[in-house]
């Protein structure tokens, strides 16, 4: 679409996507003077970040970058943030886009003290999607710790019932609000940054690996979150089919990765990301003995070679080339055996561990939920091609392609620049 230039300019960013590379975007708009939307389909900020214990390259908690972005957000005028919104339509052009967002009701307003009486009153417990499922959450919860903002929301599932109800009536601010509905928000904007991030990819798909099947085959992210101290495990790494503690893992590379059948792409991160959950696992088991299985061990620049080489050195991690082929569980103790074929050597290797973590992909998120913009265009694997002629719309981070959290926002910083040249009629 071309820039008509009769049409007048919007002087506002959307940025669609909350987590680290959205709230970058939108920070770097915001504090040079623009009004900037950020779009959250959660009820939360922080993205995917927010789930990690650790992230490269200083391993240090999401509290070390999400809350001064959360401080500089709620000290900024210039940034209006929407939760659990979801963009349903947009159209226009370069300068002037007309964006229907969807606001879903939270059921909790903003005289919420995240006192928590709503959490306590509330009997029904319903899997908790922030910790993929490993344990339960009331029916009214905040979403994690750190939540932004920091207020409960009501699940929809017991909108309705006694324990709704209940919630109301133990709340002493009158913040829970159990006629709210959704309401749809028009808005002007003449740029549009798609930060929308991605998702693990579905490691039930993968026959092969057993997940789903057995209990004690888990996911890199289900592992991330064990590890947290706000995770379900409240921070001890345990073998989920009897919370025995593992005296060995075993970790498949590219589980569904640079695979025709599943994501023929690799990556970027998810070597690494195997590498630091056994110091992990070492910082707490010191005698655990690790086991990698891995196709190509990529550690993209200095910094996350000297990692690797470091990891390298442990006397208890043995390093395995080849692609694990399937997976068998013991009858008897619950035991997993990892079969593969050692690159090297040529031998079939078979080796029993207590817990297998599968390293699976990142997926781009409009992978499985195609935007609402029409202009947009993609790869084949659901990545958004950034068109820098025509302008407008931009994607940043993982929408874009396989990214860690510093490259990011490295390539957020430069999205914001470009949504702001958007915004300057030539």
């Amino acid at each position: 679409m071309t820039e008509d230039k009769s049409a007048p300019f919007s002087g506002s960013i959307m940025v669609v996507g909350g987590g680290i590379s959205g709230l970058t975007t939108a920070l770097e708009a915001a504090e040079v003077g623009y009004e900037v939307f950020i779009v959250e389909k959660n009820p939360y900020l922080g993205g995917r970040v927010a789930q990690l214990n650790q992230y490269f390259p200083k391993l240090c908690p999401p509290t070390c970058g999400l809350e001064i972005n959360f401080r500089r957000i709620k000290d900024n005028p210039n940034i209006k943030v929407l939760t659990l919104a979801e963009v349903e339509n947009v159209s226009g052009g370069p300068g002037s886009y007309n964006v229907s967002v969807k606001l879903n009701p939270r059921y909790v307003n903003e005289n919420c003290t995240s006192c928590g009486e709503c959490a306590d009153a509330c009997q029904a417990e319903l899997p908790n999607e922030f910790n993929f499922g490993m344990n339960k959450t009331k029916g009214a919860y905040l979403p994690h710790e750190m939540a932004f903002p920091a207020r409960y929301v009501i699940s929809p599932q017991i909108i309705g019932t006694e324990d709704a109800k209940r919630c109301a009536e133990v709340c002493k601010y009158d913040a829970v609000d159990l006629e709210m509905q959704s309401k749809t928000l028009d808005l002007n904007v003449g740029s549009i940054v798609w930060a929308t991030g991605w998702e693990p990819y579905d490691a039930a798909k993968i026959d092969n690996l057993g997940f789903g099947r057995y209990p004690n085959i888990i996911t890199n992210m289900m592992l991330e979150r064990m590890a947290a101290p706000n995770g379900p495990t409240k921070g001890t790494i345990v073998r989920p089919s009897d919370d025995k503690e593992p005296e060995s893992i075993a970790f498949v590379q590219c589980a569904g990765s640079r695979d025709e059948n599943h994501l023929p792409y690799c990556s970027y991160i998810c070597c690494m990301a195997s590498l630091k959950h056994a110091t992990y696992i070492r910082a707490r088991y010191p005698e655990a003995k690790i086991y990698i299985f891995y196709i190509d061990m990529r550690a993209p620049g200095n910094r996350y070679e000297k990692f690797y080489k470091k990891i390298k050195e442990d006397e208890n991690v043995f390093f395995i080339k080849g692609k694990v082929a399937e997976v068998e569980q013991a009858a008897d103790n619950h035991q997993i055996t990892v079969v593969a074929e050692n690159a090297v050597t040529g031998e079939k290797v078979r080796q029993t561990v207590d817990m297998v973590v599968l390293a699976t992909g990142m997926q781009p998120t409009a992978a499985n939920a195609k935007l609402p913009a029409g202009e947009l265009k993609y790869t084949e694997d659901g990545f958004i091609i950034n068109d820098m002629e025509q302008g407008g719309m931009f994607a940043a981070g993982c929408a874009n392609k396989p990214a860690d959290v510093v490259s990011s926002n490295q390539n957020a910083n430069g999205m914001a620049l470009k949504a702001l040249q958007t915004l300057v009629r030539r």
